[in-house]
């Protein structure tokens, strides 16, 4: 656990940020990337690493990561290659106020595990009444606002524009227009009425990103949409995009993969907030990670096993997501024939740069954060072998391909397999 001169000999170095793709040895020193390919003067390893056949690449960054027990979570983190992370506000209590704020932080430092960035409260418990004091939150550690999943009236979102954009602030939005997702549980199309389950229109995604568009354009807010689940949705984001607007988005990795076909026979572990949708739109979704409009996130978020024991419409939504974010985005990118290095971009630089922190590249004098992967090595999804609390996932007993070897944060090894 102690930080080390360390030798990483023969691995194949990935940094998307930079353009590299070679096999190069690496060399830490004082918690930073100290050179790549030759050995920095004076240099002496106080430990050699044979990473021959293996991939070292950026810390992993993930835009979404619920807590929920921290000391497991993040241990799930890094077991997955996870070194960076930003924490949404629906915490208990929510991250309303700085004091919450500055004790999460001080026992993330502690646990000395992935670093955590605080999603601050947009509004006094969520409640969507009034705004949360984000001057004080801000200094407190928070690197963004958000509502997460909770509604705020539009005059007030407005306001929470305004002063963001005032202050250069960041907005994370969960773009959902509550009225028209009202009860519901799944993708308002054939599976939920196959099931007698209530539906949720993609128009609850898109009246929603429609409308914080709108404001945004108005403000010059920077403006994070999170989670994003449709066609029609990736779609006003691009155009967004194209018109230069301070906009980005991401979609979750269970999203890049399944649709509302794997609810199955009311599977709660395919249970997800938004939903699983269409076939159409999930590749759709592919085609805009694909293309650089989205980032991936893990959407991590662990819920107990009486939380998933319920029918469909009464059960937690979500899955854990940190310790397979990795092997299911290696997966995605070989099924739409993306090179490696682009792929490793969507879950390193570019979350990095939407998040606006000094993580997701090998660069000669950053943090020494560092994933060692093996993309060929298989393992199968068990309750035993995930770390999180959580053992919630619809992957329980698939085969991932992709494993983390090792972990550092700041030159300290803090997982090693």
């Amino acid at each position: 656990m102690n930080r080390q001169n360390l030798h990483i000999r023969n691995a194949r170095l990935i940094d998307p940020r930079n353009g590299l793709d070679e096999q190069l040895d690496l060399f830490v020193a004082d918690a930073r990337i100290a050179s790549i390919g030759q050995p920095p003067a004076g240099f002496s390893a106080d430990r050699s690493i044979d990473a021959s056949g293996l991939i070292a690449c950026p810390g992993l960054v993930d835009l979404s990561t619920r807590l929920g027990a921290i000391e497991p979570e993040l241990a799930a983190a890094v077991a997955g290659g996870v070194t960076s992370l930003a924490c949404p506000p629906d915490t208990k209590p929510p991250l309303d106020e700085p004091g919450l704020v500055e004790r999460l932080v001080r026992r993330s430092e502690t646990l000395g595990l992935a670093r955590v960035y605080p999603i601050g409260a947009l509004t006094h418990g969520l409640a969507g009444q009034r705004l949360a004091e984000m001057n004080a939150l801000a200094r407190a550690g928070c690197i963004g606002f958000s509502q997460a999943n909770e509604p705020i009236d539009t005059q007030l979102l407005l306001r929470a524009m305004q002063y963001a954009a005032t202050f250069s602030y960041a907005l994370r939005l969960r773009p959902q227009d509550q009225f028209l997702a009202r009860e519901g549980v799944a993708h308002d199309g054939e599976v939920a009425s196959r099931l007698g389950l209530t539906g949720v229109p993609v128009s609850a995604e898109t009246v929603a990103i429609a409308t914080a568009l709108h404001l945004a354009s108005e403000t010059g807010v920077r403006l994070h949409l999170s989670r994003l689940s449709s066609a029609a949705g990736v779609a006003l984001v691009r155009e967004a995009k194209r018109s230069r607007m301070p906009v980005s988005c991401d979609v979750s990795i269970h999203h890049l993969h399944l649709s509302e076909m794997d609810i199955g026979y009311f599977d709660s572990n395919a249970r997800f907030d938004p939903p699983l949708r269409a076939q159409s739109d999930r590749d759709a979704l592919r085609a805009a990670v694909r293309e650089g409009v989205a980032a991936i996130c893990s959407d991590h978020t662990p819920v107990d096993a009486d939380g998933k024991q319920l029918p469909f419409a009464e059960a937690v939504p979500g899955a854990i997501g940190l310790e397979i974010l990795l092997p299911l985005t290696l997966l995605w990118a070989e099924q739409v024939q993306l090179p490696l290095a682009e792929a490793l971009a969507r879950i390193t630089c570019d979350p990095a740069e939407i998040l606006g922190i000094d993580a997701g590249s090998l660069s000669v004098g950053s943090r020494a954060d560092i994933c060692v992967f093996d993309p060929c090595e298989a393992w199968r999804l068990t309750p035993e072998t995930l770390r999180s609390q959580g053992k919630n996932s619809p992957y329980l007993g698939y085969e991932m391909i992709g494993r983390v070897r090792m972990t550092l944060v700041g030159g300290r090894i803090i997982f090693e397999a």
